[in-house]
């Protein structure tokens, strides 16, 4: 398992994997059929839920049971996700992607998205 790399994908990306797979971006397609960790963010469930249950959203409740079975794991934040996401430039300002790319940073991980803003962070993008 040398080699793996932990994913953490982002709502556009998590939607188009499980429900419009047209819109998933090709690039996409064969790292997350790989066997690359997988991740999603407890920031990215807050915010879709928010989105969900106001209706802007047209999800079914499962999503995030789909999500696990697909084999993504959860990230939850910790205090130190908190604070770089709190002290990052103001590239960009949705505070939910803020937050993916401050635990991207700590957690040396690479984000899967399709907002080109997250790519002005110092953070990998695949």
């Amino acid at each position: 398992m040398t080699g793996q790399r932990d994913l953490l994908i982002d709502s556009h990306i998590l939607i188009w994997s499980l429900y419009q797979s047209d819109k998933l971006p090709a690039r996409y397609k064969p790292i997350l059929e790989s066997d690359d960790r997988t991740w999603i963010s407890v920031a990215t469930i807050w915010e879709v839920e928010i989105k969900r249950v106001s209706g802007k959203l047209p999800l079914p409740a499962s999503i995030w049971e789909q999500a696990s079975a697909v084999g993504h794991r959860v990230l939850v934040i910790k205090p130190e996700h908190a604070m770089l996401a709190a002290n990052l430039p103001p590239h960009h300002a949705d505070p939910f992607d803020r937050m993916l790319a401050a635990q991207a940073i700590v957690e040396g991980m690479t984000i899967l998205t399709a907002d080109d803003a997250i790519r002005r962070y110092e953070v990998a993008v695949a």
